[in-house]
């Protein structure tokens, strides 16, 4: 377990327990009386990030669940630290310590990029000031900056000046629009019948939403909210490069229309979580024009090629979309949240308009003022687009695309280097930066325990806190995964995972209680 304390090295603040008790909430408040602190305190907690960046040697502690549990048992929160520095010490105790880093090279884990600094300037400058871009009147800057970002991205998309978005907090709440756009949309085409206005009609028991069965469970998520149900959503089988089959759609399609049921949506996956695979996006759009299905494509993942030089034709049928999904915290390397959601026509998004008298009232709309909030599910909404603006004024997109690429190039390395590896078994090429794989012995060893090998091997990596991977499933089976989204990690790094595995695997093994068939 990580115990190490960050010294301070800036001069402490001198508030002690009987001042803080006393002291008013002004003495907090940022404004012009209180410069002198504002800048003192971040700076002791810029040298507290910048000491545990530069000490931490593991992606992560180890530390189990009820081990770090026992930490908070004696915290009282309506009793203050006595001090800043008790205050830090404590945030070192119970979060930086054993907090998971996903700038380490060997965590290789879960869709979490590492961060470039310019978009935690935007950070910085965005909580201090503290804008709600809801509003004109509550952004003002903020409004145009967000609304230039969703222009830039519509057309890096290949949308015209019909569309735009929003920012959101991430794939989740977008491919939610996504949904609730396409049921809106489907059941005014068909019926005439405007749900924000009058609620579910009679037949929307009879709308379904394809997806592969290898897509995001928002999709599930999503139609349970909207009244639509998990049995709406209808699972398409994968191809053998792990992409909807669209033959099997063609099928689940035909035979929902043989039932009487009506085709709402078709949801297209541009990198799936596991495997990274893109759908075939030209072919799915035919089918929605032939079946007069919604077409929305969740690119959380594999936004990251719209900024590509090399990949980008792999988005290619993207524009025939209806809505996209697009995750910046994820491709873009920036801090959570920070995601987007596109419609191709502006128009559907005024399924989520209403409009409030005390904030954003109609006339507003006349006059032309650009409230934000129109097109929002949520209404307090933080200043993110701040982040991505920063990043691309500073570093520009051609570096992040080349980031992008990177870690594309870094799948590829890898899966040629677990190639030679004897006990490493492979399931698939890499398209964008994922790898699925598991540890299985040559030897003749029942799957069932290779199973709990994989398990094992993942526990005890994240025990000892030296590299941090994901787990699956696959037709049931237990595997391993890496999800390489930091182009500084290399193929050394790497290296040394893939010996960890090993090490853990032949441990797991060789170990006497366990009875090989």
């Amino acid at each position: 377990m990580n115990t190490k304390t960050a010294p301070l090295a800036m001069e402490e603040i001198s508030l002690d327990a009987s001042q803080a008790a006393t002291a008013s909430v002004g003495s907090f408040i940022l404004n012009d009386h209180n410069l002198a602190q504002y800048r003192q305190v971040l700076q002791q907690g810029l040298e507290l990030v910048r000491v545990n960046i530069a000490t931490t040697e593991k992606p992560f502690s180890g530390v189990l669940p009820h081990e770090l549990a026992e930490r908070f048992q004696g915290v009282d929160l309506d009793l203050s630290c006595a001090s800043l520095e008790d205050a830090l010490a404590e945030v070192q105790r119970l979060y930086l310590d054993d907090a998971v880093y996903f700038h380490h090279p060997k965590y290789v884990a879960h869709l979490n990029c590492p961060i470039v600094i310019p978009a935690i300037l935007a950070e910085l400058i965005l909580s201090s000031v503290n804008s709600s871009v809801d509003t004109w009147d509550q952004s003002a800057g903020g409004t145009f900056i967000e609304q230039s970002l969703i222009d830039w991205t519509a057309k890096k998309i290949g949308f015209d000046q019909r569309s735009d978005g929003i920012f959101t907090s991430g794939g989740t709440q977008s491919n939610l629009m996504a949904m609730l756009l396409a049921r809106e949309h489907v059941c005014e085409r068909l019926w005439g019948h405007c749900i924000k206005e009058k609620g579910l009609p009679p037949e929307y028991h009879k709308l379904r939403i394809f997806t592969s069965e290898l897509s995001h469970f928002s999709i599930q998520k999503s139609a349970a909210i909207l009244g639509l149900g998990y049995d709406s959503v209808v699972p398409v089988a994968a191809d053998s490069y792990y992409r909807m089959d669209t033959d099997a759609l063609v099928s689940a399609l035909q035979q929902c229309c043989d039932d009487g049921l009506i085709p709402m949506a078709i949801v297209a996956t541009a990198g799936t979580t596991d495997f990274g695979s893109i759908d075939p996006l030209p072919k799915i759009a035919d089918l929605c024009d032939q079946y007069g299905a919604w077409m929305h494509v969740d690119a959380a993942y594999g936004c990251g090629l719209l900024a590509s030089s090399r990949y980008r034709h792999w988005l290619d049928g993207i524009e025939q979309a209806d809505s996209v999904t697009v995750d910046y915290h994820k491709s873009f390397f920036q801090p959570v949240s920070c995601g987007a959601f596109f419609s191709r026509d502006k128009r559907h998004l005024g399924a989520v308009t209403y409009h409030a008298d005390y904030l954003n009232p109609l006339s507003q709309l006349k006059e032309g003022t650009p409230n934000l909030v129109n097109k929002s599910l949520q209404t307090t909404r933080r200043f993110d687009a701040l982040k991505l603006w920063l990043t691309l004024r500073i570093m520009g997109v051609n570096a992040i695309g080349e980031g992008f690429d990177r870690v594309i190039q870094l799948a590829r390395q890898t899966y040629t280097l677990m190639l030679s590896e004897a006990d490493i078994e492979l399931i698939h090429q890499p398209q964008l930066s994922t790898l699925v794989f598991r540890y299985r012995p040559q030897t003749d060893i029942d799957e069932a325990l290779i199973d709990e090998a994989n398990i094992a091997i993942r526990k005890d990596l994240a025990r000892t806190g030296e590299a941090v991977v994901a787990g699956t499933k696959v037709k049931g089976r237990q595997y391993l995964k890496f999800t390489l989204l930091n182009p500084t990690t290399t193929i050394h790094d790497i290296q040394a995972v893939i010996k960890l595995i090993n090490q853990h695997g032949e441990s797991y093994f060789n170990d006497a209680s366990v009875r090989v068939a």
